[in-house]
C-alpha cells in the first residue's frame, strides 16, 4: 500500500490538481490518489476561481500534509533529489523558481479566459487581449528557457519543476486552438506525449461530469 496520499480535483477541469499530480510522478512518488467530486461546494469554488484558498492538491506523506503546489514541488526535491525536479546549476535553479512562480501568482487572465478542459476543442477561439499579453509572456519564457538550456525541456535533457507548473498552460493552447511558433508548438507536443501526461489525459477524458460555467467561451 502506498504510503503516500494525493487528494485531487477533476482531471479534465483540475490544473492545479494536474500540476500536483505530474510532480508527484517525475519525482518517482508512489501514491494513491483521493479525488474530491466537482459537486463539493468548496471544490467547485475553487474551480470557478471563485475562492482565495488553494488546497488541493494535497499530499499527506509520513504523517505531513502538504498544500500548495508549489510547497508539493519543494517538498518532492527535498524527499526524492534523485528525481531533479530543480536543476542541479544554482543559476538554473533560481532561474526555474522564478519562472515557477510566476507562474503561480500570475497569468490571471489566461486562467480566466482559457480554463483547462481536455475533453472541449474550440477552433478560431477569440482571444481577448490581456490574455494574449499572458500567452506572449508564456511563450517568452519557453523560448527563452529552450535556447539557454538546450531543451528538449525547460530545463534540459528530462522534465522538471517548471515543465509540470506549465503543463497545463500547453493543454490551454490545445483546447482553444492558440496560434504559437513552431518552437513552442514542438515543446507542446513533448510534454503531451509524456507518458505521465497521456495517462492523465486518458482519465480525463472518462470523467463523466461537467461544469457549465467552465464550458463557456468567454
Amino acid at each position: 500500500m502506498a504510503q503516500a496520499v494525493l487528494t485531487i480535483s477533476s482531471k479534465n477541469y483540475g490544473s492545479w490538481s494536474l500540476r500536483g499530480w505530474l510532480l508527484a510522478r517525475l519525482a518517482g512518488l508512489e501514491f494513491t490518489e483521493k479525488v474530491i467530486p466537482l459537486d463539493d461546494p468548496a471544490m467547485r469554488a475553487e474551480m470557478l476561481l471563485l475562492s482565495s484558498s488553494m488546497l488541493v492538491p494535497s499530499l499527506e506523506h509520513q504523517g505531513l500534509k502538504v498544500w500548495d503546489t508549489l510547497a508539493i514541488a519543494e517538498y518532492l526535491h527535498e524527499i526524492k533529489p534523485e528525481a531533479q525536479l530543480l536543476p542541479a546549476d544554482i543559476k538554473a535553479r533560481a532561474h526555474c523558481r522564478a519562472i515557477c512562480g510566476e507562474m503561480h501568482s500570475g497569468f490571471a487572465s489566461l486562467r480566466s479566459s482559457l480554463p483547462m478542459n481536455l475533453k472541449a476543442h474550440f477552433p478560431g477561439f477569440k482571444v481577448w487581449s490581456r490574455a494574449q499579453a499572458d500567452i506572449d509572456r508564456v511563450l517568452e519564457i519557453w523560448k527563452e528557457c529552450l535556447a539557454t538550456y538546450g531543451g528538449p525541456y525547460l530545463f534540459g535533457k528530462q522534465p522538471c519543476m517548471a515543465d509540470a507548473m506549465y503543463a497545463p498552460v500547453v493543454t490551454r493552447f490545445l483546447t482553444y486552438d492558440v496560434a504559437i511558433d513552431k518552437t513552442c508548438a514542438a515543446y507542446c507536443k513533448r510534454i503531451m506525449a509524456l507518458p505521465a501526461m497521456m495517462e492523465w489525459v486518458a482519465e480525463a477524458k472518462k470523467e463523466p461530469e461537467e461544469i457549465d460555467e467552465l464550458d463557456a467561451e468567454f
